[in-house]
């Protein structure tokens, strides 16, 4: 597996260390689909650990959209899957303030295979100006079956 970090700073906090922003005051997300059960706000605030889940299969897409230009140090993404082996790939994308294309940050793929690797944790540093939209593209299983994409926890700070 390849795995490229882009714009690494030298000095990288711990998880524990950082001070996630308020993503529910700070941006809009829309998402291409949703189960009512596990709706997008359990994966990207504070206090939930069901997560998001999408209502149907395929590639989903998660989008935040800022009301102000933020700046972004830290990237922190959870992936759990209990109930199925399958290869999942997602791609982060940002597009800066005042610009109309998305640019990639990173591909990645993992494989699950419960219960031995059931969960993906990915710390991200990354020094994004002016970011006024964020974007997460899920293909639950690169292989075309019918997973439906999930998302523990979504975190950014400007740490």
């Amino acid at each position: 597996m390849r795995k490229t970090l882009i714009n690494q700073t030298t000095e990288t906090a711990t998880p524990s260390d950082l001070n996630y922003l308020d993503l529910e005051q700070l941006a809009q997300v829309e998402i291409s689909s949703e189960n009512q059960e596990y709706p997008i706000e359990s994966a990207l605030v504070d206090g939930s650990e069901a997560g998001w889940r999408a209502a149907c299969s395929g590639e989903q897409t998660i989008r935040l959209i800022f009301d102000q230009p933020q700046t972004i140090k830290q990237i922190a993404l959870l992936y759990d899957e209990q109930e199925q082996s399958r290869t999942q790939e997602f791609v982060l994308l940002w597009r800066m303030d005042n610009e109309d294309l998305f640019r990639e940050i990173l591909r990645q793929q993992y494989h699950f295979s419960p219960p031995h690797s059931a969960q993906e944790t990915e710390n991200y540093s990354v020094d994004l100006k002016q970011l006024k939209a964020l974007e997460l593209r899920i293909i639950p299983d690169i292989s075309g079956g019918e997973a439906r994409a999930k998302l523990t926890r979504l975190r950014l700070s400007a740490l």
